[in-house]
């Protein structure tokens, strides 16, 4: 897909505003005021904390998007990534607020965005006059089959990230910033997943792209429809939300052979897209409460309050990180002989 580079590098340009908005103006809702022990947050009162480290993992989707799957963006693009957070939490101790604060992170994120994406721009350019005469043919059309499995792993992560976004919670649940959090995360997390799913198909005809804006649609009224419902009860739109977007991903990325869908490798890639994400979500997010405090070592770091020792820190975007791996494995197999090896 042509349009992949400028698409993914606006998206990840995006997810930097949506991070340091988060920073400056959500961060500091979510933080106690005083360190009193009555006054110890609950469970999910970290809420900011969890968007900005999905807008930061957007950060890094886009760049896989925008290189096409190639390892060259690959590799930077996670680099930047773990460096990243690693900074947000240096942040987040700083305590910035304001407009100047969200103008400056911001700016600053956004010329370490273009600093990591000139890297692997300047190499192509330096090696593109030694490829071989068939290579930049290639990248103009169909990606690589690597390429496209990477692609459609890191649509399988986005589509699992929306899930968590669309669902965030609260101690609390009143408050109007969580939905408009919750709502633009989501909703940049459904452009990533269709943009990949769309880069790693073989061809982008007509089909592909009309489908692509009718799975942007669907998902995004899913997850209007999962912050609608009740905190408590948005068990099955949360698994219907991902039925849909992860279904659509594996009807824009796989293979049509004779220019259709094999429509029983959908069908059973429908059934693990409505019950995997909760499986592998709950998988991770136990043994994080109970045996891994990696939540508490965060909060403890960023110079937060600790949770009330009733509740559990959970960091719910990394269990929707690895679950959106788990479901990467699944259904990252866009060519038919990817996903005969599952026989």
């Amino acid at each position: 897909m042509r349009s992949a580079r400028p698409v993914g590098l606006f998206l990840s340009a995006v997810a930097v505003l949506l991070w340091a908005y988060g920073m400056t103006r959500w961060q500091p809702l979510t933080e106690p005021l005083g360190p009193w022990s009555e006054r110890l947050p609950g469970n999910n009162a970290y809420w900011a904390r969890d968007l900005r480290f999905m807008a930061i993992m957007a950060v890094s989707l886009g760049l896989v998007l925008a290189g096409r799957g190639q390892l060259r963006w690959g590799g930077p693009a996670v680099l930047l990534g773990g460096c990243w957070v690693a900074a947000d939490v240096a942040i987040d101790r700083a305590d910035p607020i304001g407009v100047d604060a969200t103008v400056l992170l911001a700016v600053g994120g956004c010329t370490v965005l273009g600093v990591v994406a000139a890297i692997p721009l300047w190499w192509e350019r330096r090696t593109s006059s030694a490829r071989e005469p068939g290579r930049p043919q290639r990248e103009r059309g169909a990606p690589a089959a690597t390429d496209r499995r990477v692609l459609t792993g890191a649509a399988c992560v986005a589509g699992v990230l929306t899930l968590v976004a669309a669902a965030m919670e609260s101690p609390t649940d009143r408050e109007p910033e969580l939905n408009q959090g919750a709502l633009a995360t989501a909703a940049l997390l459904v452009a990533v997943a269709v943009g990949a799913g769309l880069a790693a198909a073989p061809a982008r005809t007509r089909a592909r792209v009309v489908l692509a804006a009718g799975v942007t649609v669907a998902a995004l009224l899913g997850a209007g429809l999962v912050r609608a419902v009740p905190p408590g009860t948005r068990l099955l739109p949360e698994a219907a939300l991902g039925a849909v977007l992860l279904t659509g991903v594996t009807l824009l990325a796989w293979d049509w052979p004779g220019g259709r869908p094999v429509w029983w490798h959908h069908g059973v890639a429908a059934l693990l897209a409505l019950v995997g994400p909760v499986v592998f979500l709950v998988a991770t997010a136990v043994p994080m409460m109970i045996a891994l405090p990696i939540g508490a070592a965060f909060t403890s770091l960023a110079g937060n309050s600790p949770i009330n020792a009733a509740d559990s820190d959970l960091l719910v975007s990394l269990a929707g990180l690895l679950a959106g791996l788990g479901m990467a494995v699944l259904l990252a197999r866009p060519s038919i002989d990817d996903r005969r090896q599952l026989r």
